[in-house]
């Protein structure tokens, strides 16, 4: 009986052990199932979660990314806010998820135009390989069968053309922070402003000439072309009419020997006032039309002239002629709202940018200097014109 009873508690004590065993298993089984539920949920959370906000990061991530025609719509109050206008584009003020703001700019006629469809796929082509400081930044586009849309960082304060020769810079006003941080005084662009630009975009220059892996010709550089932060630094914009390769050879623009639909067709490289006599005579485009075309920023910002006179049509080149061949004569071109009574320091730094433009104006396109030499030259003046950070 002792036997039996001992043996039938011992099987009693398995059962209850089984059973205690099972119960612990089912339970942390139970419990397996209710973390991984609950951890792919999570997951599924998180992934959606990053999901939008690397969509929104994705504005101010390195690589461009496409948008959505609904997205553009949403972003711009459909289309709503107009803050320029081209020939064939206009530009929206857009206003991002992350509250950023950016420009849209919408090319018109793009699906009807062959033309202007090759000239949407080549600026984006090119645009899409450049990363630099004093370069408008692409955000993304859209492809749109519609409108073709290149999307930008929003540059607030202008452009070079409206800070220097429109009614309101000429009557005063303030226009933002000037070079040294402080305010421009009475909306008229400092030296020390004009002298930053001018190294700003020679440093955009040399990095489209020699630092890109395929070297690309901006092929319009111009005062409306040059982008103003809110600190007044330079971002360059519209590469419409830009080439990739060191140089590339085209049918003088009004060649006699071409058809008349030919000549229509073709784009000409530069605007009126800006464009290189040697390009506009032989129709080769190099890098050296972007210089002559910086030359002729560097007498606006030293006169406050326009290139172009819209008055007289006369070319701000032809004007400061015999000041750049008589230095004697500079005091008579500079820009009067810079005068500071007799200032010698002013007139020895007028010198040395307008000497560093009459070498960009040089008719022959082998004697201007390169980007580069350019940069070397203002650095190597630097503490005679302004200390550069």
């Amino acid at each position: 009986m002792a036997a039996a009873a001992a043996s039938s508690s011992s099987s009693s004590c398995f059962t209850c052990c089984f059973r205690f065993i099972k119960l612990r298993c089912k339970r942390c089984l139970e419990r397996v199932a209710d973390v991984t539920s609950t951890s792919a949920a999570g997951i599924t959370a998180s992934r959606s979660e990053g999901e939008e906000a690397q969509r929104k990061q994705g504005l101010h991530q390195n690589h461009p990314r496409k948008f959505s025609w609904d997205e553009l719509e949403r972003f711009s109050s459909n289309f709503s806010r107009v803050v320029g206008s081209g020939g064939f584009s206009t530009v929206y003020l857009s206003q991002f998820p992350d509250s950023s703001l950016g420009a849209i700019k919408m090319i018109h006629g793009a699906s009807s135009s062959q033309r202007l469809h090759r000239v949407f796929k080549q600026e984006l082509d090119i645009l899409l390989r450049l990363r630099h400081d004093h370069i408008v930044k692409l955000l993304g586009y859209s492809d749109d069968p519609e409108e073709s849309i290149l999307v930008f960082e929003y540059v607030p304060n202008g452009n070079l053309q409206d800070k220097l020769h429109t009614p309101k810079a000429r009557r005063g006003g303030k226009t933002g922070a000037g070079a040294d941080g402080e305010e421009e005084e009475e909306g008229v662009l400092s030296w020390n402003s004009r002298i930053k630009i001018a190294f700003q975009l020679a440093q955009a220059l040399e990095y489209l000439h020699h630092k890109c892996p395929l070297q690309i010709v901006h092929g319009d550089i111009k005062a409306s072309n040059i982008l103003l932060d809110s600190h007044l630094n330079c971002k360059l914009c519209d590469f419409g009419s830009a080439k990739m390769g060191f140089a590339s050879s085209v049918l003088p623009p009004f060649s006699s020997s071409s058809s008349s639909a030919t000549s229509s067709s073709r784009m000409m490289l530069g605007s009126p006032g800006y464009a290189d006599p040697h390009y506009l005579r032989t129709g080769i485009a190099s890098k050296k039309n972007d210089v002559y075309s910086f030359g002729v920023i560097l007498l606006e910002l030293i006169t406050g002239r326009e290139a172009l006179c819209s008055r007289t049509g006369h070319k701000l080149t032809s004007i400061a002629a015999p000041a750049l061949r008589d230095p004697s004569k500079l005091p008579q071109l500079l820009d009067p709202r810079l005068l500071r009574g007799d200032d010698p320091e002013l007139l020895e730094q007028v010198k040395v940018m307008a000497s560093i433009s009459a070498t960009c104006l040089c008719d022959s396109p082998a004697l201007r200097p390169s980007a580069s030499d350019i940069l070397n030259a203002i650095i190597r003046h630097q503490y005679s014109l302004l200390p550069i950070s």
